[in-house]
């Protein structure tokens, strides 16, 4: 079965958390922490990940912080699972990042299953944005006396 780790969904919850308070300027690490339930440890290691990927930028100091590198609708979720997760084939002899040789290659038939699924599974997370989850959380909450998260 193909699944995310907790790396993609983690730093997911964590890319959505700095979309939603983008506005607000720097957010700190120990305050995505408490939001999101992660780990201040482990959300370490997802920021400088997302860091290095471009994805977020950080200032040091008293007042430091993290922020998105780019507003929220121009981040998508296919961004944030690659720059975690590395490459999102189904199968490894369909993977761009560590292309495995396989024997079968010329003649096997669920090849094409798997690049189906792998163009539709980025199909989607390609075309979803962080903003996109900032838009739906408001209209989850709009109506709702508490919070709801990722």
């Amino acid at each position: 079965m193909f699944r995310l780790s907790t790396k993609g969904r983690y730093g997911v919850r964590a890319m959505f958390d700095l979309a939603l308070h983008y506005d607000e300027g720097l957010v700190s690490l120990k305050s995505i922490a408490e939001r999101q339930e992660i780990s201040e440890h482990y959300l370490e290691q997802l920021i400088a990940t997302l860091k290095k990927a471009g994805l977020v930028k950080s200032i040091r100091g008293a007042q430091g912080g993290y922020m998105l590198s780019r507003e929220p609708s121009k981040i998508t979720i296919g961004e944030i699972l690659r720059a975690l997760e590395g490459s999102l084939s189904p199968a490894e002899c369909i993977d761009d990042i560590e292309k495995v040789d396989c024997p079968r290659a010329d003649f096997c038939v669920t090849k094409k299953v798997w690049e189906k699924v792998k163009k539709a599974i980025e199909s989607v997370v390609d075309s979803i944005t962080l903003q996109d989850l900032v838009d739906d959380y408001k209209k989850m909450t709009a109506n709702e006396s508490y919070m709801f998260y990722i």
